[in-house]
Protein backbone atom coordinates (compact mmCIF):
# COMPACT_ATOMS: atom_id res chain seq x y z
CA UNK A 1 0.00 0.00 0.00
CA UNK A 2 2.74 2.52 0.47
CA UNK A 3 4.66 1.16 -2.35
CA UNK A 4 1.24 2.31 -4.30
CA UNK A 5 1.15 5.73 -2.87
CA UNK A 6 4.58 6.31 -3.71
CA UNK A 7 4.32 5.06 -7.25
CA UNK A 8 1.29 7.66 -6.85
CA UNK A 9 3.15 10.49 -5.56
CA UNK A 10 5.96 10.31 -7.99
CA UNK A 11 3.42 9.88 -11.48
CA UNK A 12 1.88 13.21 -9.78
CA UNK A 13 4.92 14.93 -9.50
CA UNK A 14 6.24 14.07 -12.84
CA UNK A 15 2.94 15.32 -14.35
CA UNK A 16 3.09 18.72 -12.56
CA UNK A 17 6.86 19.01 -13.68
CA UNK A 18 5.67 18.39 -17.16
CA UNK A 19 2.87 20.51 -17.39
CA UNK A 20 5.31 23.13 -16.04
CA UNK A 21 8.01 23.08 -18.24
CA UNK A 22 5.10 22.94 -20.94
CA UNK A 23 3.86 26.08 -20.13
CA UNK A 24 7.50 27.87 -19.90
CA UNK A 25 8.52 27.08 -22.98
CA UNK A 26 5.53 27.41 -24.93
CA UNK A 27 4.09 30.36 -23.17
CA UNK A 28 6.97 33.17 -24.43
CA UNK A 29 6.45 31.56 -28.05
CA UNK A 30 3.08 32.58 -28.19
CA UNK A 31 3.60 36.15 -26.64
CA UNK A 32 6.58 37.20 -29.33
CA UNK A 33 4.49 35.78 -32.24
CA UNK A 34 1.48 37.77 -31.18
CA UNK A 35 3.68 40.92 -30.06
CA UNK A 36 3.06 44.22 -31.83
CA UNK A 37 4.20 48.00 -31.15
CA UNK A 38 0.73 49.33 -32.05
CA UNK A 39 -2.42 47.05 -31.03
CA UNK A 40 -6.47 47.53 -31.11
CA UNK A 41 -9.75 45.74 -31.03
CA UNK A 42 -9.77 44.78 -34.66
CA UNK A 43 -13.60 43.48 -34.63
CA UNK A 44 -14.67 46.38 -33.25
CA UNK A 45 -12.55 48.57 -35.84
CA UNK A 46 -13.00 46.64 -39.47
CA UNK A 47 -13.93 49.91 -41.56
CA UNK A 48 -13.33 53.17 -40.61
CA UNK A 49 -10.90 53.95 -37.05
CA UNK A 50 -11.14 57.29 -34.69
CA UNK A 51 -7.37 57.68 -35.56
CA UNK A 52 -5.69 59.54 -38.44
CA UNK A 53 -2.97 56.78 -39.33
CA UNK A 54 -0.96 53.76 -37.88
CA UNK A 55 2.53 55.63 -39.76
CA UNK A 56 4.38 56.15 -36.27
CA UNK A 57 7.51 58.12 -36.27
CA UNK A 58 9.30 55.34 -34.18
CA UNK A 59 12.00 54.04 -36.79
CA UNK A 60 15.12 52.24 -35.49
CA UNK A 61 17.38 54.63 -36.85
CA UNK A 62 15.88 58.27 -35.68
CA UNK A 63 17.37 59.55 -32.35
CA UNK A 64 17.05 62.61 -30.68
CA UNK A 65 19.33 65.06 -29.20
CA UNK A 66 19.28 68.62 -27.77
CA UNK A 67 21.75 71.97 -28.44
CA UNK A 68 22.57 75.17 -26.16
CA UNK A 69 23.42 78.38 -26.59
CA UNK A 70 25.85 80.26 -24.46
CA UNK A 71 25.66 80.51 -20.09
CA UNK A 72 28.00 83.38 -20.03
CA UNK A 73 29.61 86.68 -21.37
CA UNK A 74 27.32 88.27 -18.53
CA UNK A 75 25.32 85.06 -17.14
CA UNK A 76 22.10 86.24 -15.85
CA UNK A 77 21.63 85.56 -12.17
CA UNK A 78 17.57 83.97 -12.34
CA UNK A 79 19.09 80.05 -12.97
CA UNK A 80 18.14 80.36 -16.31
CA UNK A 81 20.94 77.63 -16.89
CA UNK A 82 20.65 75.55 -14.47
CA UNK A 83 16.69 75.47 -15.09
CA UNK A 84 17.42 74.62 -18.63
CA UNK A 85 19.11 71.56 -17.45
CA UNK A 86 15.94 70.50 -15.27
CA UNK A 87 13.80 70.97 -18.43
CA UNK A 88 15.95 68.77 -20.85
CA UNK A 89 15.80 65.92 -18.42
CA UNK A 90 11.96 66.16 -19.12
CA UNK A 91 12.96 65.65 -22.44
CA UNK A 92 15.31 62.72 -22.32
CA UNK A 93 17.25 63.07 -25.27
CA UNK A 94 20.32 61.01 -26.26
CA UNK A 95 22.71 63.83 -25.30
CA UNK A 96 23.03 67.30 -25.42
CA UNK A 97 25.96 69.60 -26.86
CA UNK A 98 26.74 73.26 -26.38
CA UNK A 99 28.34 75.89 -28.72
CA UNK A 100 30.63 77.15 -25.83
CA UNK A 101 30.79 79.67 -23.37
CA UNK A 102 29.79 77.84 -19.95
CA UNK A 103 32.06 80.15 -17.44
CA UNK A 104 33.10 83.69 -17.41
CA UNK A 105 37.23 83.07 -17.82
CA UNK A 106 39.25 85.83 -18.10
CA UNK A 107 40.90 85.35 -15.05
CA UNK A 108 44.82 84.04 -14.71
CA UNK A 109 44.05 83.19 -11.51
CA UNK A 110 44.10 79.05 -12.27
CA UNK A 111 42.55 77.99 -8.74
CA UNK A 112 39.47 80.61 -9.50
CA UNK A 113 39.42 79.52 -13.48
CA UNK A 114 38.96 75.87 -11.57
CA UNK A 115 36.23 76.83 -9.54
CA UNK A 116 34.21 78.29 -12.26
CA UNK A 117 34.62 75.17 -13.66
CA UNK A 118 33.59 73.04 -10.81
CA UNK A 119 30.31 74.93 -10.94
CA UNK A 120 29.43 74.97 -14.37
CA UNK A 121 30.30 71.28 -14.10
CA UNK A 122 28.22 70.65 -11.18
CA UNK A 123 24.81 72.34 -12.91
CA UNK A 124 25.68 69.97 -15.80
CA UNK A 125 25.62 67.14 -13.87
CA UNK A 126 22.54 67.24 -13.00
CA UNK A 127 21.54 66.22 -16.77
CA UNK A 128 20.44 62.45 -17.19
CA UNK A 129 22.52 61.82 -20.47
CA UNK A 130 26.33 62.49 -21.55
CA UNK A 131 27.07 66.79 -22.22
CA UNK A 132 29.54 67.90 -25.54
CA UNK A 133 31.44 70.70 -24.85
CA UNK A 134 32.39 73.28 -27.23
CA UNK A 135 35.29 75.90 -26.42
CA UNK A 136 34.05 79.70 -26.36
CA UNK A 137 36.20 82.68 -25.84
CA UNK A 138 35.29 82.88 -22.15
CA UNK A 139 36.36 79.43 -21.91
CA UNK A 140 39.49 79.92 -23.25
CA UNK A 141 39.86 83.70 -24.04
CA UNK A 142 43.76 83.86 -22.24
CA UNK A 143 46.63 81.19 -22.28
CA UNK A 144 45.82 80.45 -18.91
CA UNK A 145 42.11 79.14 -19.26
CA UNK A 146 43.77 77.17 -22.28
CA UNK A 147 45.54 75.39 -19.84
CA UNK A 148 42.82 74.61 -17.49
CA UNK A 149 40.66 73.16 -20.44
CA UNK A 150 43.00 70.76 -21.95
CA UNK A 151 43.88 69.67 -18.51
CA UNK A 152 40.01 68.88 -17.59
CA UNK A 153 38.73 67.96 -20.87
CA UNK A 154 42.06 66.39 -22.96
CA UNK A 155 41.09 68.18 -26.61
CA UNK A 156 39.70 71.65 -27.84
CA UNK A 157 38.41 69.80 -31.25
CA UNK A 158 37.07 66.86 -31.66
CA UNK A 159 34.29 64.11 -33.47
CA UNK A 160 32.24 61.65 -32.57
CA UNK A 161 30.05 59.41 -34.68
CA UNK A 162 26.38 58.42 -33.45
CA UNK A 163 23.85 56.32 -34.97
CA UNK A 164 25.78 56.79 -38.70
CA UNK A 165 25.69 60.47 -37.63
CA UNK A 166 28.92 62.25 -38.07
CA UNK A 167 29.32 65.23 -35.09
CA UNK A 168 32.36 67.73 -35.66
CA UNK A 169 33.11 70.53 -32.80
CA UNK A 170 35.66 72.87 -33.97
CA UNK A 171 37.45 75.31 -31.95
CA UNK A 172 37.02 79.25 -33.22
CA UNK A 173 39.79 80.55 -30.92
CA UNK A 174 42.22 78.09 -31.91
CA UNK A 175 44.20 81.24 -33.91
CA UNK A 176 45.05 84.83 -33.14
CA UNK A 177 42.46 86.38 -32.14
CA UNK A 178 41.54 90.20 -30.94
CA UNK A 179 42.74 90.81 -27.35
CA UNK A 180 39.82 91.09 -24.59
CA UNK A 181 38.88 94.65 -23.45
CA UNK A 182 40.88 95.76 -20.77
CA UNK A 183 39.81 94.52 -17.46
CA UNK A 184 37.29 92.39 -18.63
CA UNK A 185 37.34 89.95 -15.27
CA UNK A 186 36.14 93.25 -13.35
CA UNK A 187 33.49 94.13 -15.90
CA UNK A 188 31.62 90.84 -15.67
CA UNK A 189 31.88 90.68 -12.24
CA UNK A 190 30.27 94.18 -12.18
CA UNK A 191 27.93 93.68 -14.74
CA UNK A 192 26.66 90.43 -12.76
CA UNK A 193 26.50 92.50 -9.46
CA UNK A 194 24.54 94.98 -11.40
CA UNK A 195 22.11 92.94 -12.59
CA UNK A 196 21.08 91.87 -8.99
CA UNK A 197 21.55 95.83 -7.81
CA UNK A 198 20.46 97.86 -10.15
CA UNK A 199 19.33 95.92 -13.57
CA UNK A 200 18.77 99.34 -15.28
CA UNK A 201 22.44 100.27 -14.59
CA UNK A 202 23.93 96.78 -15.79
CA UNK A 203 21.87 97.24 -19.15
CA UNK A 204 23.13 100.48 -19.54
CA UNK A 205 26.45 99.41 -19.08
CA UNK A 206 25.77 96.37 -21.76
CA UNK A 207 24.98 98.48 -24.36
CA UNK A 208 27.75 100.78 -23.91
CA UNK A 209 29.96 97.66 -23.86
CA UNK A 210 28.27 96.78 -27.08
CA UNK A 211 28.59 100.06 -29.16
CA UNK A 212 32.37 100.31 -28.15
CA UNK A 213 34.30 100.65 -31.29
CA UNK A 214 36.66 97.59 -30.16
CA UNK A 215 34.33 95.18 -29.30
CA UNK A 216 32.27 96.01 -32.58
CA UNK A 217 35.88 95.65 -34.37
CA UNK A 218 36.36 92.30 -32.51
CA UNK A 219 33.25 90.90 -33.30
CA UNK A 220 33.63 91.85 -36.95
CA UNK A 221 37.30 90.37 -37.43
CA UNK A 222 36.90 86.98 -39.01
CA UNK A 223 37.71 83.45 -37.66
CA UNK A 224 40.82 81.79 -39.01
CA UNK A 225 41.73 78.01 -38.47
CA UNK A 226 45.13 77.28 -38.42
CA UNK A 227 46.94 74.32 -40.82
CA UNK A 228 47.10 71.89 -37.44
CA UNK A 229 42.95 72.42 -37.18
CA UNK A 230 42.80 72.46 -41.25
CA UNK A 231 44.03 69.10 -41.53
CA UNK A 232 42.45 67.44 -38.84
CA UNK A 233 38.72 68.72 -40.65
CA UNK A 234 40.09 67.04 -43.83
CA UNK A 235 41.34 63.58 -42.36
CA UNK A 236 37.98 63.34 -40.42
CA UNK A 237 35.89 64.53 -43.16
CA UNK A 238 38.04 62.30 -45.55
CA UNK A 239 37.86 59.00 -42.97
CA UNK A 240 33.95 59.52 -43.04
CA UNK A 241 32.57 59.82 -46.12
CA UNK A 242 29.91 57.67 -45.90
CA UNK A 243 27.80 58.69 -42.74
CA UNK A 244 24.46 59.67 -43.54
CA UNK A 245 24.55 63.48 -42.37
CA UNK A 246 27.05 66.09 -41.15
CA UNK A 247 26.69 68.28 -37.91
CA UNK A 248 29.67 71.16 -37.17
CA UNK A 249 29.49 73.18 -33.94
CA UNK A 250 31.56 75.71 -33.62
CA UNK A 251 31.46 78.98 -30.75
CA UNK A 252 31.63 82.13 -33.12
CA UNK A 253 29.46 81.96 -36.22
CA UNK A 254 32.15 81.97 -38.76
CA UNK A 255 29.71 82.33 -42.05
CA UNK A 256 28.92 85.82 -40.66
CA UNK A 257 32.37 86.87 -41.89
CA UNK A 258 34.04 84.09 -43.83
CA UNK A 259 37.94 84.03 -43.74
CA UNK A 260 39.92 82.13 -46.40
CA UNK A 261 40.08 79.12 -43.67
CA UNK A 262 36.64 79.28 -43.14
CA UNK A 263 36.02 78.97 -46.84
CA UNK A 264 37.97 75.94 -47.39
CA UNK A 265 36.31 74.01 -44.49
CA UNK A 266 33.15 74.41 -46.74
CA UNK A 267 34.85 73.49 -49.63
CA UNK A 268 36.25 70.31 -47.94
CA UNK A 269 32.53 69.38 -47.11
CA UNK A 270 31.73 69.26 -50.91
CA UNK A 271 28.37 67.72 -51.55
CA UNK A 272 27.76 65.86 -48.26
CA UNK A 273 24.53 66.52 -46.28
CA UNK A 274 25.47 68.89 -43.38
CA UNK A 275 24.37 71.52 -40.69
CA UNK A 276 26.52 74.17 -38.77
CA UNK A 277 25.41 75.77 -35.30
CA UNK A 278 27.05 78.22 -33.52
CA UNK A 279 27.15 80.84 -30.81
CA UNK A 280 28.49 83.64 -29.48
CA UNK A 281 26.40 86.52 -30.39
CA UNK A 282 23.57 85.76 -27.84
CA UNK A 283 20.91 86.08 -30.29
CA UNK A 284 19.29 83.47 -32.49
CA UNK A 285 19.49 83.56 -36.16
CA UNK A 286 19.02 81.35 -39.09
CA UNK A 287 20.88 81.44 -42.63
CA UNK A 288 20.31 79.18 -45.88
CA UNK A 289 23.53 79.14 -47.50
CA UNK A 290 24.13 77.20 -51.21
CA UNK A 291 21.13 74.84 -49.93
CA UNK A 292 22.70 74.63 -46.36
CA UNK A 293 21.37 75.28 -42.89
CA UNK A 294 23.99 77.65 -40.62
CA UNK A 295 22.37 78.55 -37.50
CA UNK A 296 23.58 80.64 -34.61
CA UNK A 297 22.04 79.72 -31.46
CA UNK A 298 20.34 82.17 -28.87
CA UNK A 299 20.96 82.18 -24.90
CA UNK A 300 20.79 79.82 -22.70
CA UNK A 301 20.90 82.27 -19.72
CA UNK A 302 23.39 84.41 -21.25
CA UNK A 303 22.57 88.43 -21.44
CA UNK A 304 20.72 89.58 -24.36
CA UNK A 305 22.83 92.09 -26.87
CA UNK A 306 20.29 92.91 -29.44
CA UNK A 307 16.94 93.43 -29.45
CA UNK A 308 14.77 91.70 -31.22
CA UNK A 309 13.02 88.18 -31.70
CA UNK A 310 16.14 86.33 -31.22
CA UNK A 311 16.30 87.41 -27.95
CA UNK A 312 15.18 84.17 -26.45
CA UNK A 313 16.28 81.04 -23.71
CA UNK A 314 15.65 78.45 -25.70
CA UNK A 315 16.93 75.12 -26.35
CA UNK A 316 16.85 72.90 -29.44
CA UNK A 317 15.59 69.60 -30.04
CA UNK A 318 16.97 67.56 -33.08
CA UNK A 319 15.29 64.51 -34.30
CA UNK A 320 17.68 62.58 -36.96
CA UNK A 321 15.62 61.23 -39.61
CA UNK A 322 16.41 59.10 -42.87
CA UNK A 323 15.53 62.89 -44.54
CA UNK A 324 17.74 64.40 -42.41
CA UNK A 325 17.67 66.70 -39.34
CA UNK A 326 13.63 67.67 -38.14
CA UNK A 327 14.97 71.10 -35.96
CA UNK A 328 12.48 72.53 -32.85
CA UNK A 329 13.49 75.20 -30.78
CA UNK A 330 11.84 75.28 -27.40
CA UNK A 331 11.72 78.57 -25.17
CA UNK A 332 12.64 77.52 -21.93
CA UNK A 333 9.00 79.81 -20.75
CA UNK A 334 7.32 77.00 -22.78
CA UNK A 335 8.82 73.92 -20.88
CA UNK A 336 7.91 72.99 -17.86
CA UNK A 337 7.29 70.12 -15.34
CA UNK A 338 4.16 67.98 -14.59
CA UNK A 339 3.56 70.42 -11.52
CA UNK A 340 3.13 73.28 -13.51
CA UNK A 341 4.80 76.73 -13.95
CA UNK A 342 7.21 77.08 -10.98
CA UNK A 343 6.07 80.96 -9.87
CA UNK A 344 9.38 81.46 -7.75
CA UNK A 345 11.27 80.93 -10.96
CA UNK A 346 9.28 83.16 -13.79
CA UNK A 347 12.10 85.29 -14.04
CA UNK A 348 14.16 82.25 -15.43
CA UNK A 349 11.31 81.46 -17.42
CA UNK A 350 10.44 84.81 -18.75
CA UNK A 351 13.01 87.19 -17.70
CA UNK A 352 13.54 91.17 -19.09
CA UNK A 353 17.23 91.71 -19.65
Amino acid sequence: MKAARLVIRSILIITVITIIFSCETSKPTQEISSFSTFAFDEAKFPNQKPWSSDNFKNKSDNFQFVIIGDRTGGANALGTFSLAMDQINLLQPEFVINVGDLIEGYSDDRTEINAMWDEADSIIGKLQMPFFRTIGNHDVGIPVTKEVWLERYGADYYYFIYDDVLFMVLNTEDSTRPQPPANMKEKIELYNKLQVEDPTQASKMLEEFMTDEAVIAALGKPVSFPEKQLRWVEKTLLNNQEVRWTFLFMHEPCWENPSDSFKSIEKMLGNRNFTMFGGHLHYYDYDKINGKEYITMGPTGASFHHEGPGNVDHIMWVTMTDEGPQIGNIALKGLFDRKGLDPELFGAYDRKQ
